[in-house]
């Protein structure tokens, strides 16, 4: 059931998905920093700027997550595309977990 080759193989995808993600939250952390106003009154740009961020993240981990396992499904490599969804998505749990657990460690 477990296959090394393809859990190798989606590594660098959910990897990929966390460098995206600390990327997006960095820059949403320091987004008054980076982006300051100098004092202007909000304008439409802010939810114009923030939906299109949306979508591209919502398009970039589509990417990410599903485009070579759709690939290999399609090219009828049905069960190892199925299997790197799960990894993938199972990698990016497991990072999600290991997260937590350094957050609660440098609380306590």
């Amino acid at each position: 059931m477990f296959d090394m080759k393809i859990c190798k193989q989606s590594l660098p995808y959910s990897v990929g998905a966390v460098a995206y993600v600390a990327t997006v939250a960095t820059i949403m952390q320091n987004a008054e920093r980076i982006f300051d106003s100098a004092g202007k009154p909000d304008s439409v740009l802010a939810p114009i700027g923030f939906l299109l961020l949306l979508v591209t993240s919502a398009a970039t981990m589509g990417m990410l997550i599903f485009g070579k396992p759709l690939m290999l499904y399609i090219d009828g490599k049905k069960r190892e595309g199925l299997m790197m969804v799960v990894y993938t998505i199972g990698q990016l749990a497991a990072f999600t977990v290991l997260l937590f657990v350094i957050l609660a460690s440098m609380r306590g």
